[in-house]
C-alpha cells in the first residue's frame, strides 16, 4: 500500500481524498496557491507546499512544480482528483517518468478517451453504440455547416477536448450555426487550448446516464451501476442520483455491459465513467442509449455510487494504484437504496447564476446528510476557482425518502453573505417533473423562472425577525407593509421594508440585525431609523462587472439602440463566460469595455439611457 500521497488539487476533492488516506494510514501532502494559503485542505493535510500565484495557470496547472513538491516531501504517489491535471496524459506520464505512482489510468488510456472524436471512433470499433453526427478532420465552417445540415437540427457542437459542460453549444437552425461555432471555439480555446469540434445529433428527450467502471492491473474490470445526471443547467450537472429512475433490469444490464466493454477497449485501470445519452421519449430502452464520452478520472458525483454500494471509491483508487486487485468481484456488488447529490454553488440564481465571492461569515449545512466540502465558516470564496463550495448527499431506502432528506437539508442551509443556489436546488427537487423521476436535461431551461426561489422571505418570517430585533414578543402586532407606517423601518439586504407596529409601545433597538434563513436562502434584516423614502439604486442603466474578469466580446457601440435582454458584453470569470445584458430598452450612452481588457468587480462597463444621448 502507498504510504505517502500528494494531492494535486484543492477544495472539496482534496479534503475528500485526505479523509480516506488518513483512514488508511497514508501521510498526505497538499499543494496550494496564494489564494489557498489558509484553505481547509491545506490545514487538514500532514504537510503542505506552496506552488504559485492564485491563477490556476500559475499554480495548479504547473505540473513541474507539483512533481517537484512530491519529490521534496518524499511522497510516493500523486492523486490528481478531478479537473485541473486529472486527465492530462502528458502530466500522468511525467509523474511516472519521475519515479512516482500515478493514481489514475495509464497515459495511453487517457489519450485514447481524451478527444471525443477519437473516443467515438474507438467505441464504434469496439461495438459500443454512438450518437449520429460528424467527427472528421475538416474543420472548415462550410464543412461543419454542411454536416450539421445533413445530421438535421437541432445539433450539438462539442469541443473534442471539452469537459464539464464547457465548449458545447446547441444549435436549432442553420442560420444560428456560424455564431454558435465561433462562441464554442472561443470557449474551447480558452479552456482547453484546442478549437477542434465535432457535431452530434441533439436528442430532444435526453437523459444523461453514466456508469461507474473500475479496472485493475490484473485484467479485472467491473461496473458499480449507473447514475442519472439529467438535471443540468448549461450542460453542468446540478443534481445527480443513483440508481437511474425508470431503469429496468434488462436495460441496466445492457448499458453496464456496454460500459465494461468500453473500458476494456482501452485496457482501463482505475476509476472511470462511461457517459451515455438516452432518448427517453418512450422511457429508458437499451436500443436508444448511445455512448457520449469517457471521463478518465473520479467524477464529482462519485458519492452517490458510494452511498448505494457501500464502497469507498478513493480507497479503491489507492489500492489499485498500489498494485492490488479490485476489492470486489462483479457478483459481490449490489444496489442498496437510493442516493442523491446536489452541487451547492456560490452563485446567485437571480442574477443569471453569476458567481458570488466574499467571506462566508455564516456557513452551516446541518448534520442530517453527508456533506463533502472544502470550505468552512470564515473561509473566503475567491474569483479564481470553480464556485462549487459543497456537495450535499442524501441516502434513503427509496427515491422519495432520499429526495425529501436532501430537500430538507438544503431548505435549512445557511450561507451568508455569499449568495448560493440552495434555494434554487430546493425548488428543483420539489418540481413535479423531478419528483416523478421523468426529468430530462432540458427541464431547467424550459422551466426558467418557475425554478427561481422567492426574492424575499415570507411575511411570517419577516414579522418574526422584526419581533426578535425589537425585543417584543411574537404577538406584538406587527403588520407587513401596512397602510399606517411609523418612522422606524427595516432594511432587508440593504433595501427598505416597512413592517408596521400595531402596538406602538414596541420600539426597535439599535445596534442589531437578524439573519433570516428560509427555503435555502438567507436575508439580513437590519434596524434602520429614517424618515421619508430611501433613495433608489443609483445609475439604474449602469452595467457593472459583477466580479473581476476579462472582456471576451463587446457587441455594442456608443449610440446603438438596444432592447431589454440584449447581450452587451461577454465577461470571462471563474472559468465561465457570462453575458451582461441590457436592463431595459434604450441607447448606449457610454462604453468602457474593450476586448481583452481586465476589469475589477464593480467597474461600469456600459451605460444605457432611455432616450437618445445628446451630441
Amino acid at each position: 500500500m502507498i504510504t505517502s500521497l500528494l494531492i494535486a488539487n484543492r477544495g472539496e476533492i482534496a479534503c475528500r481524498i485526505i479523509r480516506t488516506a488518513r483512514a488508511l494510514g497514508i501521510r498526505t501532502v497538499a499543494v496550494y496557491s496564494d489564494a489557498d494559503a489558509n484553505a481547509l485542505h491545506v490545514r487538514q493535510a500532514d504537510e503542505a507546499v506552496h506552488i504559485g500565484a492564485s491563477p490556476v495557470r500559475e499554480s495548479y496547472l504547473v505540473g513541474e512544480r507539483i512533481i517537484t513538491a512530491a519529490k521534496e516531501t518524499g511522497a510516493e504517489a500523486i492523486h490528481p482528483g478531478y479537473g485541473f491535471l486529472s486527465e492530462n496524459a502528458d502530466f500522468a506520464q511525467a509523474v511516472i517518468d519521475a519515479g512516482l505512482i500515478w493514481v489514475g489510468p495509464a497515459p495511453d488510456s487517457i489519450r485514447a478517451m481524451g478527444l471525443k472524436d477519437a473516443a467515438k471512433a474507438l467505441m464504434i470499433a469496439a461495438g459500443v453504440p454512438v450518437t449520429p453526427g460528424y467527427m472528421g478532420d475538416d474543420q472548415s465552417l462550410d464543412r461543419l455547416q454542411a454536416e450539421a445540415d445533413a445530421t438535421g437540427y437541432p445539433v450539438l457542437i462539442k469541443a473534442v477536448a471539452g469537459g464539464g459542460g464547457k465548449g458545447m453549444r446547441r444549435v436549432d437552425a442553420a442560420s444560428d450555426f456560424a455564431d454558435a461555432l465561433l462562441s464554442c471555439r472561443r470557449e474551447a480555446e480558452s479552456s482547453f487550448g484546442n478549437t477542434h469540434v465535432l457535431i452530434e445529433k441533439y436528442i430532444l428527450s435526453p437523459r444523461h446516464i453514466e456508469v461507474q467502471v473500475f479496472g485493475d492491473t490484473h485484467g479485472n474490470v467491473v461496473h458499480l451501476f449507473e447514475r442519472d445526471c439529467s438535471l443540468q443547467r448549461r450542460h453542468q450537472k446540478v443534481i445527480e442520483e443513483a440508481p437511474a429512475p425508470g431503469m429496468d433490469a434488462a436495460t441496466r444490464a445492457a448499458i453496464c455491459a456496454a460500459a465494461v466493454k468500453a473500458a476494456k477497449a482501452v485496457d482501463y485501470v482505475g476509476a472511470g465513467t462511461i457517459e451515455f445519452i438516452a432518448d427517453a421519449s418512450e422511457g429508458l430502452r437499451a436500443d436508444r442509449i448511445w455512448f457520449m464520452e469517457m471521463n478518465t478520472r473520479l467524477q464529482v458525483e462519485h458519492p452517490v455510487t458510494e452511498e448505494i454500494t457501500g464502497q469507498d471509491l478513493v480507497e479503491w483508487q489507492l489500492r489499485v494504484a498500489s498494485g492490488e486487485a479490485l476489492p470486489k468481484r462483479q457478483d459481490e456488488l449490489a444496489i442498496d437504496g437510493w442516493a442523491m447529490e446536489a452541487r451547492l454553488y456560490a452563485e446567485d440564481p437571480r442574477t443569471g447564476f453569476l458567481p458570488s465571492i466574499g467571506t462566508l461569515e455564516r456557513f452551516d449545512l446541518g448534520e442530517a446528510t453527508r456533506v463533502d466540502t472544502g470550505v468552512e465558516q470564515g473561509a473566503a470564496i475567491s474569483p479564481f476557482y470553480d464556485p462549487m463550495i459543497a456537495k450535499v448527499i442524501a441516502w434513503g431506502p427509496d427515491r422519495e425518502t432520499a429526495r425529501e432528506t436532501l430537500a430538507d437539508a438544503l431548505d435549512g442551509a445557511v450561507v451568508w453573505p455569499v449568495r448560493s443556489n440552495a434555494g434554487f436546488l430546493v425548488e428543483a427537487l420539489d418540481h413535479p417533473v423531478f419528483v416523478s423521476g421523468e426529468v430530462d436535461t432540458g427541464l431547467i431551461a424550459r422551466e426558467g423562472d418557475a425554478l427561481m426561489p422567492p426574492d424575499r422571505p415570507t411575511e411570517e418570517a419577516l414579522i418574526a425577525a422584526a419581533a426578535r430585533l425589537s425585543g417584543a414578543g411574537p404577538n406584538s402586532g406587527f403588520r407587513l407593509n401596512a397602510a399606517r407606517q411609523m418612522e422606524a423601518l427595516f432594511l432587508l439586504d440593504g433595501k427598505p421594508v416597512a413592517i408596521d407596529f400595531a402596538d406602538a409601545s414596541a420600539t426597535v433597538a439599535t445596534g442589531d440585525d437578524v439573519l433570516i434563513t428560509e427555503g435555502g436562502q438567507s436575508w439580513q434584516l437590519t434596524r434602520w431609523r429614517a424618515t421619508g423614502v430611501a433613495a433608489g439604486a443609483a445609475a439604474d442603466g449602469a452595467i457593472l462587472s459583477p466580479m473581476p474578469g476579462r472582456i471576451l466580446a463587446v457587441d455594442v457601440a456608443v449610440g446603438d439602440a438596444v432592447v431589454k435582454g440584449q447581450k452587451l458584453v461577454t465577461l470571462e470569470a471563474m472559468k465561465m463566460e457570462h453575458s451582461l445584458t441590457a436592463p431595459f430598452d434604450g441607447v448606449v450612452e457610454a462604453l468602457a469595455a474593450t476586448v481583452g481588457g481586465q476589469v475589477s468587480e464593480g467597474t461600469v462597463l456600459v451605460t444605457i439611457v432611455t432616450s437618445t444621448p445628446s451630441p
